[in-house]
């Protein structure tokens, strides 16, 4: 009898010790990514990535956070986010000044972004800016982008009247006292189709190739790159199917985002997402991809136009690797 029970006891310590060792090996990793702003098309490959599992897949619990008063370029570098959404320009003012931000992965190929203004303000050109009214968010880099335009034409930023329209939204702001704004076509533009409102688009790609850079992007800091390189190829690898996910099938896209974050406008939502989902990758080998002529390019322009301290090492500032191939 003491034999039976000494063998059931041991089968048992067996067992459990099996599921113990299983309960470890099948334990989450714990990342934290960091969104610019509320959430929107631009964020829809990680949300898709999210509901459908592409995280759980690859071993991880990501929590997709909005970003603090630090804002997620200073959270990520410090280290109390994993990863984050940020922006070309952000990271090349960054790294010149010695921040240790990193971007992995482009999340629109080309720049979509432009200078919008209603069709009654008569602006069609970057020479019409002259004698009207800019409303922006008081960085330099606004300036100095509507300067670069406009001299193509023979004209100056110093005829403009700029003013910061902190947090008003763009159709608020041209009803009253501003006649022109810089947008992201594949949201605000989109939204002026649905409400009826014909708009006159600058788009700075139409003008200068050093203004084609990536926005927004995905970042990550050195430390991460140098300690965690595979829970970064992980996340990348998840995040990546996620978007090719929303680029084959826009409406299903939208709808997981609309699912995942119930307040934002559904009619939108389809809208921005028909729109956007060919230009995540567009002429690109992969989703993700950047180049170093692109990153230089544009931190020429900011250098040339005094925005940088001193000149971006390029290569330094982005990566490739994490990408699957």
């Amino acid at each position: 009898m003491k034999k039976i029970i000494f063998a059931a006891l041991s089968v048992c310590l067996v067992l459990v010790g099996c599921g113990e060792e299983d309960s470890s090996s099948e334990k989450m990793e714990d990342v934290t990514l960091v969104l610019d702003w509320t959430p929107n098309t631009n964020h829809t490959g990680l949300y898709v990535a999210q509901s459908k599992g592409y995280f759980e897949e690859q071993g991880m619990n990501v929590e997709i956070v909005m970003p603090g008063e630090a804002g997620a370029d200073q959270t990520v570098a410090s280290g109390k986010a994993e990863f984050g959404i940020s922006y070309q320009e952000s990271v090349t003012e960054a790294r010149v000044q010695d921040i240790p931000l990193v971007s992995i992965a482009a999340v629109i190929q080309h720049n979509t972004s432009g200078f919008a203004s209603p069709v009654d303000k008569g602006i069609t050109s970057p020479a019409d800016f002259a004698g009207k009214t800019y409303g922006g968010w008081g960085a330099p880099v606004e300036s100095a982008v509507i300067d670069s335009l406009m001299k193509q034409e023979g004209a100056s930023v110093e005829d403009v009247d700029i003013v910061n329209m902190g947090n008003t939204d763009f159709f608020t702001a041209v009803e009253r006292d501003i006649d022109f704004a810089w947008i992201y076509y594949g949201w605000t533009g989109i939204e002026a189709e649905l409400r009826g409102k014909e708009l006159n688009m600058l788009y700075l790609t139409d003008y200068s190739e050093n203004l084609d850079y990536y926005t927004p992007v995905i970042t990550t800091n050195e430390n991460m790159i140098e300690e965690n390189p595979e829970t970064i190829k992980k996340f990348v690898v998840a995040v990546s199917k996620g978007y090719q996910f929303a680029t084959d099938n826009p409406d299903e896209a939208a709808d997981i985002l609309i699912e995942e974050v119930p307040d934002l406008d559904e009619e939108l939502v389809y809208a921005s997402q028909k729109w956007l989902s060919p230009k995540y990758q567009d002429d690109a080998d992969r989703w993700g991809e950047q180049s170093q002529e692109v990153w230089q390019n544009y931190a020429d322009f900011m250098y040339e136009n005094d925005l940088l301290d001193r000149e971006l090492d390029a290569e330094a500032a982005f990566t490739n690797e994490f990408l699957p191939e």
